[in-house]
């Protein structure tokens, strides 16, 4: 009797075990699988999110950097002409995920897209509508941006009626993010224009 027991037992560990492991699969496979589409999201927004490029690309580097997936936006020469990143943040309901187009210098958005969201359907969820994101475009991101029932002036864009803590949550989402980008855009920059001038690492001349 005690060796069925303990044969029942060692099969329900076996069992557990082998179900565990498929399901650990199944999820690395979706997760895999979830990004890659992002990605290809990502690109096919890049020309609408940046209207002066024709494509995008991957900046491993930048997005190695920025800790979040960095695209270049490029015209028919290949030229820069902006970027798209992912910025990311906490939502009323859940994490929220955005799109946001910038000028090379990123002071500027040119345009922000949903990539994800689960906000309150008929409410927080109207932040994929055009009427609130295009509110965003040609905005100075110099300065935070806020939310506001009646905006007034720059920097400010209109709240969804009825979805404030979501139109908010956008807001600093975007702030946070472009920030974040701009610090490490302007130091790989300013790393790379200090080793053109001075690339055998010594004194440059003249100091």
């Amino acid at each position: 009797m005690k060796s069925n027991h303990l044969s029942q037992a060692w099969l329900v560990i076996v069992l557990a075990a082998s179900f565990g492991g498929a399901l650990a699969g199944v999820e690395l496979a979706l997760r895999e699988r979830i990004a890659e589409n992002k990605r290809n999201e990502m690109l096919h927004q890049v020309p609408v999110l940046v209207p002066e490029s024709t494509h995008g690309e991957i900046d491993d580097t930048l997005s190695k950097q920025y800790g979040k997936i960095v695209a270049k936006a490029l015209n028919k020469e290949n030229k820069v002409v902006g970027y798209v990143i992912v910025a990311s943040g906490d939502g009323f309901a859940d994490k929220i995920e955005l799109l946001v187009g910038l000028d090379p210098n990123a002071h500027i958005i040119r345009g922000m897209y949903v990539l994800s969201q689960k906000e309150t359907p008929e409410l927080g969820n109207k932040i994929v509508k055009s009427e609130f994101r295009d509110q965003f475009q040609g905005q100075s991101i110099t300065k935070s941006i806020s939310a506001n029932k009646e905006p007034q002036g720059n920097h400010q864009v209109e709240a969804i009626s009825g979805a404030t803590i979501s139109s908010v949550a956008v807001c600093s989402i975007i702030n946070k993010g472009v920030t974040d980008f701009r610090k490490i855009l302007f130091e790989m920059r300013k790393k790379s224009e200090t080793e053109t001038e001075n690339p055998e690492g010594g004194i440059p001349d003249g100091e």
